[in-house]
């Protein structure tokens, strides 16, 4: 597996700048419910928490991060070993602006920026052996190679992680429209090979983009993607170097 090689302020300074991507590194935008979604977003990354009987086609990722912060040590908010999402809806979600349990969730997730970072870095960890596992043999040394030339430098790095955080490694069946994924292992495809390493942040920013293309014109109608592909195209064009 490829090595992910960040120290822990560089890898503190990736999550803010994923904290900044996803809602203005805000305290207020760390607890989120977006318009047309089923799920909170928490967190510098916007884990996804479904409530309960909400099986979405995207992966829920904010029990991952309970578990992990558990593990480091962390005390959870007293609610929060719960699976599932207290809240059934974006309106009951609203209504709990200042409740106990909103103010417990609040605190607990502005107090452990650094360990969303080290969990941000970890899921990136984890994504290249999932990528390889559904990639076809005579592919996986060209996917594993773009992956290592995005990864050799502390800017590519957060490219991934940001990428991988915002829309997926890309292998989850329910992730497709028309058959087609956005994820992470898309990007990695739709990158050249066989370029200098130096050109690999601005190669694979400009595969992104053409992903996220593909995935809005791809997109059931009434999803309306298109609202969002401006500001998906801003994020990014970030992960260029130049």
């Amino acid at each position: 597996m490829a090595a992910i090689s960040l120290s822990h302020p560089e890898a503190l300074n990736v999550g803010h700048r994923v904290w900044q991507n996803e809602c203005g590194e805000t305290v207020s935008g760390l607890t989120s419910w977006n318009s047309g979604e089923d799920f909170a977003s928490l967190g510098i990354g916007h884990f996804i928490w479904y409530p309960a009987g909400r099986a979405g086609p995207f992966e829920e990722s904010f029990p991952k991060f309970l578990a992990y912060a558990r593990g480091r040590g962390a005390t959870l908010p007293a609610f929060a070993p719960n699976d599932h999402c207290p809240w059934n809806s974006r309106a009951e979600f609203a209504s709990a602006a200042g409740s106990e349990q909103m103010v417990q969730l609040r605190r607990f997730l502005a107090g452990t920026i650094d360990l969303q970072a080290d969990f941000l870095v970890l899921r990136l960890q984890e994504a290249l052996p999932k990528m390889l596992a559904v990639t076809p043999a005579s592919e996986r040394a060209a996917i594993a190679k773009n992956f290592e030339r995005v990864a050799s430098s502390a800017h590519g790095c957060y490219a991934l992680i940001d990428y991988v955080n915002f829309k997926g490694e890309g292998v989850l069946a329910t992730e497709r429209y028309r058959d087609r994924g956005w994820g992470l292992l898309q990007v990695l495809e739709g990158m050249p090979r066989g370029v200098g390493d130096g050109a690999a942040p601005d190669e694979f920013a400009a595969s992104a983009a053409a992903v996220l293309r593909a995935r809005v014109a791809n997109a059931p109608p009434p999803r309306h993607e298109a609202r969002w592909l401006p500001g998906w195209l801003h994020r990014v064009a970030s992960y260029r170097k130049s």
